[in-house]
């Protein structure tokens, strides 16, 4: 229907597995840190809550630089990894799913805050004072009510992740088959004369799953509020 070309299978297949990785890789994160916001009261509370939202309001351009800095081959980060784990981030496709990852991690936070913020806070005091320690109270008690918001976090940062593109080119660049996903691809199509088809091919592909991700969150949410 859309007569998509090897190139457009490749972009797109890349996308799903770099916005499939960093979601897994920003989740725990994600809990870690809403649940600190939501249940925690400590010295640096504010501070956090900046950081994680940080993202979101620099331009991606500077995260892309950031990243660049840190986990460029030369960085400190990145010669760690690159050194000692064999892995490395600058103009790799590992790249493109770490700057993913920081870009859509203020997504998941928000929802995921929220639905342990509406758990009541007797439910886990319970589970404690019945023997359970902190964490399994925390694993059969806190998280499975609010499973819910941590799905729609889980979806909005997939969905954000799939469509990341000025970190993502600025710190590795925009290669053919190693780091062009969907939008880096519809990027160099329009640069050309006769790109505009394919890259109205990639956006209406784009566009759907947006479309059905934020769908399917919104769903999420309205069962998590009204238990329907």
């Amino acid at each position: 229907m859309l007569d998509l070309t090897p190139q457009d299978w490749t972009a797109i297949g890349l996308s799903v597995k770099v916005a499939t990785i960093a979601t897994l890789a920003a989740l725990p994160l994600a809990l870690l840190a809403a649940y600190a916001l939501a249940r925690w009261r400590f010295p640096g509370h504010g501070a956090l809550n900046a950081v994680t939202h940080l993202p979101l309001v620099l331009p991606p351009v500077v995260t892309g630089f950031v990243l660049l800095l840190l986990f460029g081959r030369r960085g400190p980060l990145g010669a760690f990894f690159a050194d000692y784990l064999g892995i490395v981030f600058a103009f790799r496709w590992t790249g493109a799913a770490l700057a993913a990852a920081v870009m859509s991690f203020p997504l998941m936070i928000r929802p995921i805050r929220l639905s342990f913020e509406s758990v009541d806070r007797r439910l886990p005091m319970a589970a404690r004072s019945l023997g359970a320690n902190p964490f399994w109270a925390f694993l059969v008690v806190e998280l499975p009510l609010a499973l819910p918001g941590v799905m729609v976090g889980v979806i909005l940062g997939f969905a954000k992740a799939l469509g990341e593109f000025g970190a993502t080119i600025t710190f590795v660049s925009n290669i053919p088959g190693e780091t062009r996903t969907i939008p880096a691809a519809i990027y160099s199509l329009i640069q050309t004369s006769d790109g505009d088809a394919a890259a109205m091919r990639l956006a209406i592909i784009s566009a759907a799953i947006a479309v059905i991700a934020l769908t399917v969150s919104e769903m999420l949410q309205r069962r998590a509020r009204y238990g329907t």
